[in-house]
């Protein structure tokens, strides 16, 4: 049996793990953050999505819940949907911005003109901030 092989069905054993836990307790944020991820790793875009969008009701302002509806948006092409979803993830405090630029599920939207003029906003109006700030008293 090769590694592939084992790795799909070991993704489908742990579908329906999760999706039978959910069964019982469809509001379990870990569980579903866990089934969105293995739906998108399974390729199953649309799937993830509306995982996505169910935590993103639960969780409005959970930086990482919405880092990751955009991501799916992106990878379903909905630029303009993830292109709101990453500013709220950013307003709700996201900000790993190295891994977002590596982050392969945010290509389309990361190729886009208007994403990268607000991000280049958005470093520049932190760089400004950094120099402008105070430093701490007991410093």
């Amino acid at each position: 049996m090769g590694r592939k092989y084992r790795e799909q069905r070991d993704i489908d054993f742990e579908i329906r793990f999760y999706q039978g836990i959910l069964g019982k307790a469809p509001d379990f944020t870990q569980a579903l953050m866990v089934l969105g991820d293995l739906y998108t790793k399974k390729g199953w875009y649309e799937k993830g999505l509306e995982i996505d969008q169910k935590l993103s009701s639960l969780r409005p302002d959970d930086p990482l819940i919405q880092y990751n509806l955009a991501c799916s948006y992106s990878l379903m092409n909905d630029l303009e949907a993830s292109f709101e979803s990453i500013k709220r993830a950013i307003r709700c405090g996201y900000d790993d911005f190295q891994y977002l630029w590596k982050d392969k599920d945010l290509a389309n939207l990361i190729k886009t003109t208007r994403f990268r003029q607000f991000f280049k906003r958005l470093t520049e109006r932190k760089r400004n901030h950094t120099l402008w700030k105070k430093p701490d008293a007991g410093a």
